[in-house]
């Protein structure tokens, strides 16, 4: 699986899971929605260690930076609500870092 693959699918999971419990305990649906969240946080939790990172901090690091952007993409595309334009920035800015956290040459 390539990185960005791994990112995406990871916050999908991550963000769906909490969601889950965000509709049980904040929205009053049914408790089954908790059951539903343990599953997907740990469905994140695999993907996540499918990074091509050697260390687990900075796969978590660089994770960081998609977690946002794909938070922002499910607040417009599940609660309707679109980001505004210090989101967007904001998001942009995190990306940038999750990349150079990543991708930057490093020695040794």
């Amino acid at each position: 699986m390539n990185t960005l693959a791994v990112y995406v699918g990871a916050a999908l999971a991550e963000i769906g899971g909490c969601f889950a419990f965000w509709m049980w305990l904040r929205l009053h649906r049914t408790p089954w929605l908790g059951i539903v969240g343990i599953v997907s946080l740990v469905i994140f939790a695999v993907i996540l260690t499918r990074s091509e990172a050697v260390f687990a901090g900075r796969a978590f690091a660089a994770y960081g930076g998609v977690y946002i952007m794909a938070s922002l993409v499910w607040l417009w595309a599940v609660e309707g609500m679109p980001p505004d334009r210090w989101d967007l920035v904001g998001a942009g800015m995190c990306l940038a870092g999750a990349a150079m956290i990543l991708w930057a040459p490093r020695m040794g």
